[in-house]
């Protein structure tokens, strides 16, 4: 459970870094990027321990990987729509779906091999 908290804080982090910059139309390039920065050293410092751990409780690399990527679209959605004022289509609900069921096949899927 630790390492999906530290995930969500993460990714929390991560979309602030990638997009918040696109609301401030007045800034400089080189000021996007700095502020970027410094705002995804944070998402950085909660990243790798969340990966560390849920390494050592026998998760594979890859099923972090399909876990941060759920995550991330998760928070996204609440990004876009809260913040960058996007409309919330119904195809999206549809592609995460697509999503959730590699979750599934990731996860929970037993295949005979």
């Amino acid at each position: 459970m630790n390492t999906i908290l530290l995930l969500i804080a993460s990714n929390i982090f991560m979309t602030f870094a990638w997009y918040f910059h696109l609301k401030q139309e007045g800034w400089p390039l080189w000021k996007a990027v700095l502020v970027s920065w410094v705002i995804a050293l944070f998402e950085y410092i909660l990243m790798v321990p969340a990966n560390r751990m849920g390494y050592n409780k026998g998760m594979s690399g890859f099923q972090l990987k399909m876990t941060q990527e759920v995550i991330t679209l998760v928070v996204f959605g609440f990004f876009a729509v809260l913040y960058l004022k996007e409309p919330f289509h119904w195809r999206y609900l549809v592609s995460f779906a697509f999503l959730m069921g590699a979750v599934y096949f990731m996860f929970g899927f037993k295949s005979g091999a």
